[in-house]
């Protein structure tokens, strides 16, 4: 089969293409997220960030960016602002040199408490049933798992 032949030219329709309601929806959704993390002085990835370390504390970076699928020349610009801002702190592992700790301060334990009304604030705006919202993580974690990306 030719691919390129004029048959297959709805392979090339804007409308067919799942990469672009990915980016669509990802980019409606960082929208709705901007006026709550705005109130927190908080970018997306920075958000991200904390919710890791909401969840696990105490990280390497490596493990912060395998979890976020971000490379760390991306992540340390990122945690450098967190660090400014008294959120996170930076520690070199005592137990391997090479590798560097991300904790929470006090005050990004705290910021918690003002940023745990934001999921449900979303889900609000979803017009959906958590159901919807549980099939369609599912049927994304599947997405990411066939790409290889998790």
């Amino acid at each position: 089969m030719n691919i390129a032949s004029p048959e297959n030219e709805h392979f090339l329709h804007l409308d067919n293409q799942l990469c672009f309601r990915l980016y669509a929806a990802s980019k409606a959704i960082i929208k709705l997220y901007k006026p709550m993390l705005d109130e927190l002085d908080l970018t997306y990835p920075q958000y991200l960030v904390l919710l890791v370390l909401w969840q696990d504390k105490n990280i390497s970076i490596r493990q912060l960016g395998e979890r976020l699928t971000l490379d760390s020349g991306t992540l340390s610009p990122l945690l450098k602002r967190l660090e400014t801002k008294g959120y996170v702190n930076r520690i070199r592992n005592i137990n391997d040199e090479r590798s560097v700790l991300i904790s929470l301060t006090q005050a990004g334990e705290l910021l918690k408490e003002k940023a745990v009304e934001i999921p449900g604030t979303l889900l609000c705006h979803a017009k959906e049933n958590g159901i919807a919202v549980r099939n369609l993580n599912r049927n994304l974690d599947n997405l990411l798992g066939f790409l290889n990306i998790t």
